[in-house]
């Protein structure tokens, strides 16, 4: 046990420090939904982060990165709507399977990793956030972000190769956040993906949410696509999946839409044409941060394996087009910040940037439908 020295940073030091013992978690296992917190007493973000920096103060200072005003003149009546979306690296694939030759395992300790997560989550402060390869959901995210405002889900994938490695931390999952504050949950499902009707080791969790401030309903979905080269087709057939079942959620396109993702396929690929094309009326936010509006950023993944460099963008964030506005992004990492080791290194936790994009509802959205 951590004494309490009176002061907040002090009592939260035992929040952040605390993990689960691995029984523990493996009675979480088969558990989809949030955990309740309701008992735990709320955490002043300020604190938090300078807990976080305490624990990182031999690490080198973030990097920063900047936001990219898109608005066109369009004015809005409501404060914008924050979404990150981020693969933040399963710490079992990490450290046990995903091979980063320039990456000290140093760097790659939980206990400093998971504290360099939590300062760039708190340092842009989502009012929604989309995460992939999470395997530390109970013993850090549920249990701190609850306790920051946060409705906390949760669905693992049914065989996580996280399983394989050796003292793991149960399976990694999609996991969405949602500040209660700012909106109250309508529906929420948990959609495990087919690909040819046969289920599939890919999950997506997708929300209906009611806007407080604008009494506006619109879903947010957060999914993590079939990874490797030569399984495209897979890929599309998942894409296709997700699609259906979100026309079915959204009526139609009725209900406005956001999907957060790894999809694991560069814009070439065929599931990416599917969203681009689908009746849904999507556009993928990042698009415009290119000058034409029209390219995708030349990476969001950036590592070096065994087999060379990869250099791919796999992340993504769509949205409704004719319902909602994207009015600013959070410019990607340059190479020179990124530097030659690549990700994930010392200043970056994760081999995938996260993607910030402030949404607003659009005045008319009929006129464009």
């Amino acid at each position: 046990p951590v004494c309490s020295m009176g002061n907040s940073t002090s009592r939260l030091y035992s929040a952040l420090a605390k993990t689960l013992s691995s029984s523990a978690v493996s009675q979480h296992q088969d558990c989809l939904e949030q955990v309740d917190s309701a008992q735990l007493d709320p955490i002043d973000p300020k604190d938090l982060l300078e807990e976080c920096q305490i624990v990182l103060q031999k690490r080198p200072p973030r990097f920063q990165r900047d936001f990219v005003d898109l608005k066109k003149n369009a004015a809005s009546n409501h404060r914008p709507i924050r979404v990150m979306q981020w693969n933040i690296l399963a710490q079992a694939l990490g450290e046990g399977k995903d091979n980063f030759v320039q990456c000290p395992m140093e760097a790659l300790k939980w206990e400093e990793r998971k504290c360099l997560i939590l300062e760039e989550i708190l340092a842009y402060k989502p009012d929604i956030l989309c995460l992939q390869e999470v395997d530390h959901y109970f013993d850090t995210f549920e249990p701190l972000l609850s306790r920051l405002g946060y409705q906390c889900t949760f669905f693992p994938k049914p065989w996580s190769p996280c399983l394989d490695v050796e003292q793991n931390n149960g399976p990694d999952g999609c996991a969405l956040f949602f500040l209660k504050d700012r909106f109250e949950l309508i529906n929420s499902a948990n959609i495990r993906l087919t690909a040819m009707k046969l289920k599939t080791n890919q999950v997506a969790i997708a929300q209906t949410l009611k806007c407080h401030e604008t009494g506006r309903l619109f879903c947010i979905a957060v999914t993590h696509l079939k990874a490797r080269t030569g399984w495209e087709r897979f890929r599309s057939a998942q894409g296709c999946d997700l699609l259906q079942n979100l026309k079915s959620i959204t009526q139609g396109a009725k209900i406005p839409l956001i999907i957060c993702g790894d999809f694991n396929a560069e814009p070439t690929e065929e599931v990416y044409r599917e969203f681009s094309n689908s009746s849904l009326n999507l556009n993928s936010a990042y698009k415009l941060l290119s000058p034409d509006g029209q390219s995708e950023p030349p990476y969001t993944t950036w590592k070096i394996r065994p087999s060379g460099e990869c250099r791919h963008t796999l992340d993504y964030i769509w949205y409704s087009q004719h319902a909602l506005n994207v009015n600013s992004a959070l410019g990607l990492l340059t190479e020179e910040q990124i530097g030659p080791n690549r990700l994930p290194s010392f200043n970056y936790p994760s081999d995938h940037l996260s993607l910030v994009c402030d949404f607003s509802f659009n005045q008319d959205p009929d006129r464009l439908l």
